[in-house]
This record gives structure tokens, sequence and C-alpha cells, in this order.
């Protein structure tokens, strides 16, 4: 009897172990949703003051431009107020025109024109980060606060 309730504490045991380390494993990835943030600007960039460049389900995203250059990027959430904005810093070509193209196909070509860009980056509702990229040249205060962004696959 004593062994048969140890065996069967080891089984439930062991089980369980599995079914966690089973949910860990088949969890979904959060996702990176590149943006080109200099189309979504456009033209706003040659006048000063704060633009809404983008809406995402209760987020809101704007630019404040200073001087034809982008002073800081800011979040809104309907309900819950202002959201954290971290800033990435790349060589690669994160984001195209005509959406997003992944970074090892640029690579080269990024190198060779020694373009640097800016990612403002928050994560929204389900968890996916979303950033929008734009050159260096458009960023007022450069890369200070950027971390090098290193891509997710």
């Amino acid at each position: 009897m004593n062994r048969t309730r140890r065996l069967f504490t080891a089984s439930v045991a062991t089980f369980s172990a599995l079914a966690l380390i089973g949910g860990v494993i088949a969890a979904p990835k959060a996702k990176h949703h590149n943006k080109n943030g200099k189309q979504l600007l456009g033209e706003k960039i040659k006048k000063n003051g704060k633009h809404q460049i983008d809406k995402k389900g209760d987020n809101t995203v704007s630019v404040d431009v200073k001087d034809g250059k982008i002073a800081a990027l800011r979040v809104k959430h309907a309900k819950k107020g202002e959201l954290p904005v971290k800033k990435y810093k790349t060589a690669n070509k994160m984001a195209q025109a005509y959406g997003f193209q992944r970074a090892s196909l640029q690579l080269a070509q990024a190198q060779s024109l020694g373009t640097v860009y800016i990612g403002y980056a928050y994560y929204d509702d389900y968890g996916d980060e979303v950033i929008y990229w734009f050159p260096y040249e458009m960023i007022y205060d450069g890369d200070t606060g950027a971390v090098d962004y290193i891509p997710i696959y």
C-alpha cells in the first residue's frame, strides 16, 4: 500500500512537471512590429509641436517635433495613461517604406551606407513590442539613452 502511494505521488509530480514545462515551451513568443516612423510622420516634420502618427487599439502614438527633428515619441493608452517608451539604435534597416524587412537582408547595404536608425518602442496590450524607426538625422538628441537593438526572430 505504501509503495503504491509513493508511485502514485511520483507519477502525479512527474506529469505535473511535464505539463508545466510543455506549457512554457508552447507559450507563444511576443512579436516585434517594426514600423517606418519617417513615412508615418511625413511632412509633419516641418512643423514644430505634437503630431499623432499612429493609433493601435487604445494606444495613441505621437511625436514631439522641434526644429525639424524628433524630440520625443510618446504613447498614451486611453485607460492607463502614458506608457513607457524604450529607445533603440541599430545600423540595420528594420522598416521599409513598404513594410517590414528582416535586418539580415539589408545588413550589407546599411553598413556600406553608414546609416544609423533610432527606434522608439513600447509594449501593446497583447505583449507585442511595437517599434517606430527613424534615421538618426531626424532625431533631436541623437542616440542619447538608446541601447543596441538585437532582433529576435
